[in-house]
């Protein structure tokens, strides 16, 4: 199972962004994200080259919350040229603006309110709408699976794999500790996020740096592999 680190908190690209990327480039790790809201175009740009740079892949989640902002932050993924975009309910129109910068997409399963972002759907909604992504030739689905607001999250995520298939589940949101990582892995998700359980040192409270946060990120992660 793959770590995908958010370079956010609270559903925002940290203002500091390439610092912190600067920071923890000596881990090497090989999946690295931010939010389409935060920052600048030519700040995401910047990070983006710098994460091409080290060797990791790159991942955009949309997290705008109106159909209009949603295709204008698809159109700043394309512009980027971002290996992954993750979010955004209008699968067809987004895969129209990402095609010709081949990005690999995984659109929000479910329904996503507000923002921060919460998510409705029942586990029959969640499969429908991953077996509809798979039909539409996306690489897999986004699922917030512990910002739910009328289901169980490990319920969500065995719908959703079972809907796509041999295709990527991405769980995104609020993943806090190792047991929610190995309960991921588990019901067969192929990759998390983390991301503000970083950047407050909530994730591991007894360590204080982002580099000790990872680690033990990192630790807690093979048995879940």
């Amino acid at each position: 199972m793959d770590f995908i680190f958010m370079l956010t908190r609270q559903d925002r690209t940290v203002a500091d962004c390439l610092d912190l990327f600067r920071l923890i480039r000596p881990l090497g790790l090989k999946h690295i994200g931010f939010k389409d809201v935060g920052v600048s175009p030519t700040t995401l740009a910047a990070l983006r080259d710098e994460i091409r740079a080290s060797g990791a892949l790159s991942y955009m989640e949309v997290v705008s919350t109106t159909p209009e902002t949603c295709l204008a932050s698809a159109h700043i993924a394309a512009d980027l040229g971002v290996d992954c975009v993750l979010g955004g309910t209008d699968v067809v129109a987004i895969q129209d603006i990402l095609r010709k910068a081949e990005a690999r997409f995984y659109p929000f399963a479910g329904y996503p309110r507000g923002h921060p972002t919460k998510l409705a759907g029942t586990p029959p909604d969640i499969e429908a709408h991953c077996r509809d992504f798979v039909a539409k030739g996306c690489a897999g689905a986004d699922l917030l699976a512990y910002r739910a607001t009328e289901a169980d999250p490990i319920a969500l995520i065995r719908a959703a794999k079972k809907g796509l298939g041999e295709k990527r589940l991405i769980v995104a949101g609020s993943i806090v500790s190792r047991a929610q990582i190995r309960a991921i892995g588990e019901a067969g998700a192929d990759a998390f996020t983390v991301g503000s359980a970083v950047l407050d040192g909530s994730y591991a409270p007894g360590m204080g740096s982002v580099l000790s946060q990872l680690a033990a990120i990192r630790d807690d992660l093979e048995p879940a592999r």
